[in-house]
């Protein structure tokens, strides 16, 4: 179908043809609704107050507005022009990845700064050029005292999860790079919510702004039935293998999400040294392997396709019965998005999550948001210890298939011994070390699983 016929309402809101032309190759069709709003007015250099959560569309509704400007612009390309100030490291690389989507077809320089990690990467980036900056509060902050960033030729500054940044305790560090902007300049501000504070940050910094706003996403597809799997990350290949060779209903076809780009691939390669038929979609990708390995899948040639969030907006399939998350979003709404890709024209769905231990407070931000507890599939052969029962509060389970309750009485046996006679006595065969093994370390004592604190 000719560009001009997929992506008229795209057109209709003035954005410029070699964006059209990226965002075709994207697999965008049609704009979101915070995208209809915002984009216009953004092109129009008014600020905006947007109220919308992650997941609705708002990266594209405030990056093809900046890129767009600086088209236009005559410009020092070497000095920053943008700045997006955003809570997360892991929100600011997929903030950096849109816009290098968008503007693949634009000479415009981009960089993505956040902390723990080295920062001499990120300064030789800065050294080179960057034009469109994304940036986590803190390390940004620190390379401003370093002397490796001006940001007094700035002329867009967006505001991103608001409400996040607060949370998190990063408000204070937003007020003193805000400080240092220039008075003159284009704002887009946006947060999921709107406290007291924010509201009071908003009216600071906005001049005259339009109001955006759509409703949260939190609804998931009645007919996708959604299952968790907990597993070690290092055994998540092997149980995607065990539930397509031993599903009683044949899977032709399975839609795999990862986080990034570089698990898309370690995924791809890990399976198919299993000889499972897999390939994958991401934005290192050239548009002509997309579109074959698209074409492969719907055609069944592949039965895997690996995706990361981004790269699956071209993908709809409306026969698609399975969804993995081989590796669990990080933002709740990412969630509804990608099992959305199953049960759609009235069919039926299924949606599995692997979860590993450190992915467990992610299923919990999940089940608050959809308002419902996930169910856990435990009769699988690669399940982990007892720390991945906190997300729904269950019992501790062990890998020990039938015989599960011989090792709890083993155990309890040898605590019984140990009391005893004060040194330990093992009745379980299996945590015997080797006669050749190393000898283990004392142990510590035992950490409780704590959810992650936030690092910038």
């Amino acid at each position: 179908m000719p560009t001009f016929v997929v992506l008229e309402q795209f057109i209709q809101l003035g954005i410029a043809q070699p964006i059209i032309d990226a965002l075709s190759a994207q697999g965008y069709t049609t704009p979101t609704p915070i995208q209809a709003q915002a984009i216009p007015a953004a092109l129009a250099h008014n600020d905006i107050l947007g109220t919308a959560q992650t997941g609705t569309g708002k990266t594209a509704a405030f990056s093809i507005p900046i890129i767009q400007n600086l088209m236009s612009s005559t410009r020092d390309r070497r000095t920053i022009k943008a700045l997006i100030l955003t809570p997360t490291r892991e929100l600011a690389l997929q903030i950096d990845e849109s816009i290098a989507a968008y503007s693949s077809n634009v000479k415009i320089s981009h960089a993505v700064i956040f902390g723990g990690v080295n920062q001499n990467p990120q300064v030789d980036a800065i050294k080179r050029g960057v034009e469109i900056m994304t940036a986590t509060p803190g390390r940004l902050l620190d390379l401003m005292q370093q002397g490796f960033i001006d940001l007094r030729n700035v002329e867009f500054f967006v505001l991103d999860e608001a409400d996040r940044m607060l949370d998190m305790g990063f408000i204070h560090d937003v007020k003193k790079v805000i400080a240092k902007l220039p008075t003159k300049r284009q704002t887009l501000f946006f947060s999921a919510t709107m406290p007291a504070e924010v509201v009071k940050l908003s009216q600071n910094i906005l001049v005259n702004p339009v109001r955006v706003s759509v409703a949260p996403v939190s609804t998931t597809a009645e007919k996708v039935t959604q299952q968790l799997f907990y597993v070690d990350q290092k055994n998540k290949r092997f149980l995607l293998r065990h539930l397509l060779d031993s599903s009683a209903v044949e899977i032709p076809s399975v839609l795999v999400f990862t986080r990034t780009k570089h698990g898309a691939d370690k995924v791809v390669k890990d399976l198919v040294k299993l000889d499972i038929t897999t390939q994958a979609i991401h934005g290192n990708k050239s548009q002509n392997a997309r579109q074959t390995a698209l074409s492969n899948f719907k055609n069944r040639t592949t039965r895997v396709l690996v995706a990361t969030d981004i790269a699956a907006r071209g993908i709809d399939i409306d026969e698609l019965t399975h969804v993995i998350n081989y590796e669990i979003p990080n933002i709740p709404e990412t969630y509804v998005h990608r099992i959305g890709r199953t049960g759609r024209a009235g069919n039926s769905g299924v949606a599995w999550s692997f979860v590993d231990r450190e992915e467990v407070p992610f299923i919990k931000d999940i089940q608050k948001l959809i308002k419902q507890e996930i169910p856990v599939e435990t009769s699988h052969p690669y399940l982990p210890g007892t720390h991945v029962a906190e997300a729904n509060d269950a019992k501790p389970f062990y890998n020990d298939g039938n015989n599960g309750n011989q090792r709890v009485a083993r155990k309890k046996a040898n605590l019984r011994n140990d009391a005893k006679s004060g040194s330990p006595v093992r009745n379980d065969r299996r945590d015997q070390p080797s006669n050749d093994a190393p000898k283990p370390k004392p142990a510590g004592p035992a950490k409780p699983f704590t959810r992650f604190k936030p690092r910038d």
